[in-house]
């Protein structure tokens, strides 16, 4: 019995002993490496950046929250000429000891409505620090002027102290002057959606215990190549409930997804923005659109293709409108891909290396500016063939 044992150890020896790197490399994954082109738009050092809206003629905004880092940078700034410029101005942008409701605070989500005004949600929190009274909010800047048109205070019993308020889409054509769709995914765990008519400014908390604005109990995810659960009220990543939202192009379907979660789900815009509906009525209304893998940022392009940025594989999804889905780009670089928006020929996304914060990492800082805003074109150039009659696609 013994001598077999030996005869077989070593009959296998030559066999391991040839198995170097070269025979070994038809076992390396083919997912894994850079896939899709795209430019570097900005770099950045200092303040991670989070949002960003690049409206139809060009002007680029980007908003830099202050509720992991109460830094002392402009919260929303335009890009231009190689720098951020505080908008829609330093006294409103900057740090201050104007009362929360009359300054920016904390701004996260931004996008650019149908007219071409941006639109943003101030979060109102800065690291370390409750949220006070006015700090939460949305507001409507008018580039052609740059000043504000439209604030809306979000206070209870639509704001809760644990709220994040954390990204927002703009429907000119729901409601008389249109409705703003903003997603709370939660400082804690009470992650909701809050509509807020332009018109009266009136605001609603809803789908608050709908399982499409809720974290996945159990999840994990694989970050950097560690895997990380999520654990309530001690993350080991970036977590929460809703948090990613689009329009579709015509305004007439609201696409969102928790943060915690790799399911995408949609509900009609004229059915959510009905104020007198209860949860039970707009929750029969929902639709789950099936898995759309992890997300942070969700934007639709002109084309109607859904982007998705995955910070568990480094890329962005494309999803058609049948569904299907396929890599955008893919690239190590591309860490916690966040703020995305679409222009007629673009997509913008932010690259603020947000997993790497000291929250999720044991205290530890792992940031290593500077951070990114990439941008890849909405239709993939086709390579040439100077062959004739032959693509190179």
């Amino acid at each position: 019995m013994k001598r077999r044992s030996f005869l077989t150890a070593a009959s296998c020896a030559p066999v391991l002993g040839l198995a170097g790197p070269t025979q070994a490399a038809g076992n390396a994954d083919d997912g894994t490496g850079s896939s899709g082109t795209f430019d570097i738009v900005a770099e950045f050092v200092g303040p991670g950046p989070s949002g960003v809206a690049v409206l139809p003629d060009g002007r680029m905004f980007v908003s830099f929250p202050r509720h992991a880092d109460n830094h002392a940078g402009a919260t929303l700034g335009e890009i231009r000429d190689g720098t951020v410029v505080p908008y829609p101005s330093a006294a409103l942008s900057l740090p201050s000891e104007r009362a929360p409701e009359d300054r920016l605070m904390s701004v996260h989500g931004i996008a650019h409505d149908s007219a071409g005004r941006l639109w943003v949600i101030d979060d109102g929190k800065l690291a370390g620090h409750d949220i006070p009274q006015g700090a939460a909010k949305i507001l409507c800047i008018d580039p052609a002027s740059n000043s504000v048109v439209h604030k809306i205070l979000l206070e209870a019993p639509v704001m809760l102290a644990n709220s994040h308020m954390n990204d927002l889409r703009v429907a000119l054509s729901v409601g008389v002057k249109g409705t703003v769709f903003v997603t709370d995914s939660s400082f804690g765990t009470e992650p909701a959606l809050i509509v807020a008519d332009i018109a009266t400014g009136r605001t609603k908390r809803v789908l608050a215990h709908h399982p499409s604005t809720q974290p996945v109990s159990g999840f994990m995810a694989i970050v950097e190549g560690e895997p990380r659960r999520y654990i309530p009220h001690h993350p080991q990543m970036v977590s929460g409930g809703a948090d990613g939202i689009a329009l579709l192009p015509d305004e007439s379907r609201l696409y969102y997804a928790p943060l915690t979660s790799r399911r995408l789900y949609s509900i009609p815009t004229r059915i959510l923005a009905d104020q007198s509906l209860d949860d039970e009525a707009l929750g029969g209304q929902v639709r789950d659109e099936g898995e759309k893998g992890t997300a942070d940022g969700l934007c639709f392009d002109h084309l109607g293709h859904l982007y998705t940025t995955n910070y568990e594989h480094d890329c962005i999804l494309r999803r058609d409108p049948d569904g299907a889905f396929s890599i955008a780009v893919r690239d190590s670089r591309i860490l916690s891909p966040d703020g995305i928006c679409a222009t007629h020929d673009w997509i913008y996304c932010t690259l603020g290396q947000w997993n790497r914060l000291p929250s999720f990492n044991e205290g530890q800082n792992r940031r290593r500016p500077p951070y990114l805003l990439i941008r890849f074109p909405v239709v993939p150039g086709v390579p040439l063939n100077a062959v004739p009659g032959k693509s190179g696609g």
